[in-house]
């Protein structure tokens, strides 16, 4: 009987069953941990998870993360589940301050304890391949979508009404659009409150479904809300802004940005600096037994 140890932690709403390989004790291959994947994130038949992480060794950085999602597949980044390595490297390591590496770049994250509670602050990689106002056709009817990559794709939709759209139905249309092929795309549908406030609900790609929250997902709503309010702000300057997931759980994404047409130009777009700030939480440690 083989015991594979692992963690279970969650950062709004998003949870994770965490894997430390780091010391390469178990030399296993990228279809097991897709096979594992598969297998321990069902929430019937298994652990219960929105994806699998993997700490692996690093000659550049502390270590690695690998994300492989619950339909087995592996994806660059995952912006929730890179704020829970953040703390498992402050749990299991007793570091505050670690780098990482992803397919989408380095990550650095910071841990800071106030009133017992953990906030984790990840720094992301430059945001890529912005488009705005893609149209598309939907459900036969015309919407206009807009469109980011801050280490895997998302597409933001702006509502009215949250609670009331079908984000199993459109997200899973607009995810699987021609538009997005081949990797397809993460699909936001948000709701701006005021000019730094925003409420999303998220349908994830490898998840297929909603989740409770998606920190790419809040990297990406973030930033095109904040143009879509801003569109011709000419001096570079540090934004806040504050994201409210369906878990009811708020995240502060900070960036620094210049507005301007997403097409280029003399008043190109420019973002950089970008965190994601928030709570995340060991759920608990447990001991998978597999024949």
């Amino acid at each position: 009987m083989k015991k594979q140890e692992f963690y279970k932690l969650q950062a709004s709403g998003n949870d994770f069953i965490l894997l430390d390989n780091i010391n390469q004790k178990n030399k296993n291959s990228s279809s097991f941990y897709k096979k594992f994947a598969n297998k321990y994130c069902s929430r019937k038949l298994g652990v219960g998870a929105d994806g699998v992480l993997v700490i692996e060794f690093s000659k550049k950085t502390d270590f690695k993360m690998r994300i492989f999602n619950t339909d087995g597949s592996e994806a660059q980044m995952c912006g929730n589940g890179a704020r829970c390595v953040g703390l498992w490297a402050y749990l299991a390591k007793r570091k505050k301050n670690v780098k990482f590496e992803t397919k989408a770049g380095i990550i650095e994250a910071k841990v800071e304890v106030k009133n017992k509670s953990v906030l984790i602050r990840i720094k992301t990689s430059t945001p890529v391949g912005l488009k705005i106002g893609l149209p598309l056709n939907i459900s036969g009817r015309k919407i206009k979508v807009n469109f980011i990559n801050t280490g895997v794709p998302h597409a933001v939709i702006f509502v009215q009404g949250l609670e009331k759209i079908d984000i199993e139905e459109i997200g899973r249309e607009v995810r699987f659009h021609k538009q997005f092929k081949p990797a397809g795309t993460n699909v936001n549908f948000v709701e701006i409150k005021n000019n730094n406030s925003l409420s999303i609900r998220t349908y994830e790609r490898g998840v297929e479904a909603e989740t409770l929250a998606c920190g790419t997902g809040s990297l990406a709503t973030a930033m095109i809300s904040w143009l879509k309010l801003n569109p011709k702000l000419k001096q570079k300057k540090l934004i806040s802004m504050f994201v409210t997931t369906k878990s009811k759980d708020v995240s502060k994404v900070t960036f620094s940005a210049k507005g301007g047409s997403a097409s280029g130009g003399d008043d190109k777009v420019e973002i950089d600096n970008v965190w994601l700030e928030g709570k995340a939480r060991l759920v608990y440690k447990g001991i998978i037994k597999e024949d």
